[in-house]
């Protein structure tokens, strides 16, 4: 990805230096203007910053890529000086948004210099998480995902682990919700075991088509179904640079952190006002405890196929 960004910024660069006319400083200097607004000037660099957030650009694409980019600087440059010539630039609103903009553009420089000292991770340690996590690589499956939440007071929880176990099926239970007037979201999807939750994998892993797990919720309950599984196994070539970024990423944070936690301990911070006291304590709701699967019969439902190295640090979302 790296190579072909550098030969869109190289193209862009090279059309306009072809652009330009004369010789000497002055064609230096026109080469670095694209287009004149009123008295201002939009320039190659704005052009090529702006083309180096645009992911996956081929270098055939550099030349319209780079027009339709001026086009909108355009536009830009013309809003941003009519709202200065009607002093936008000093109402307190847009004011506060480009003072936080800049002292959060700033603080993510610094995290990311932080996080540059990050050392990359061995081909020693790369095998070592591949052994460990046989559930994300070796054993690797993909899942078909049913999920329940239920909300319910504490007391019925009892009753409905009861009434979930005697259930043949899903839809058998689910008819039983209906009935007795207990309201309930149900979700679906079909994940590899890298989009799930690393917290929760194992457990997932060691479910058989069909069984579920129980996990008890400050609503009510939870109940996740494995309806149906493959197996999709992944070497450890094909897993290594996942890996590899992973691994350097999780550094990276800890890096951050340890070194925030430094901040905070070498400076002085002093809460003023409502601030300076405890925040008011919230009704402390029951821990999420997960219970023994229960046996269910269920209709497994078609997988999806593939490796996303990108997405091993994500969670599974089933809404």
């Amino acid at each position: 990805m790296i190579k072909p960004r550098a030969s869109v910024l190289a193209a862009v660069a090279v059309a306009a230096l072809l652009a330009a006319c004369g010789g000497g400083d002055k064609g230096e200097k026109a080469s670095q203007t694209a287009a004149k607004v009123n008295k201002e000037e939009i320039t190659v660099h704005q052009i090529n910053f702006v083309l180096q957030r645009q992911p996956n650009l081929k270098p055939e694409q550099a030349e319209v890529a780079s027009r339709q980019v001026l086009e909108r600087l355009v536009d830009q440059e013309l809003a941003v000086q009519k709202a200065e010539e009607q002093k936008l630039d000093r109402d307190p609103r847009v004011v506060q948004q480009i003072e936080a903009a800049k002292r959060e553009i700033i603080a993510r420089a610094y995290i990311e210099r932080v996080g540059e000292t990050a050392a990359k991770p061995t081909a020693e340690e790369i095998a070592k998480y591949y052994a460990e996590k046989p559930a994300l690589f070796k054993d690797r499956r993909i899942y078909s995902l049913q999920e329940l939440q239920i909300e319910a007071r504490p007391e019925q929880l009892p009753m409905l682990r009861e009434k979930l176990t005697a259930a043949k099926t899903l839809p058998e239970f689910i008819e039983y919700l209906k009935a007795n007037d207990i309201r309930f979201a149900g979700n679906q999807a079909v994940r590899a075991a890298e989009q799930l939750p690393l917290s929760n994998l194992d457990g997932i892993a060691r479910l058989k088509d069909g069984e579920s797990t129980v996990t008890i919720t400050p609503a009510g309950m939870t109940v996740l179904t494995l309806a149906g599984s493959r197996s999709q196994p992944v070497d450890e070539a094909r897993a290594r640079p996942a890996i590899e970024a992973f691994l350097l990423n999780q550094r990276k944070a800890e890096l951050v952190q340890k070194d925030i936690k430094a901040l905070r301990e070498s400076s002085k911070i002093e809460y003023v006002g409502k601030f300076a006291q405890p925040a008011p304590g919230a009704a402390s709701a029951p821990a999420a405890q997960t219970i023994a699967p229960v046996t269910e019969a269920a209709t497994p439902a078609p997988a999806a196929s593939g490796l996303d190295p990108a997405s091993i640090s994500k969670g599974m979302g089933l809404k």
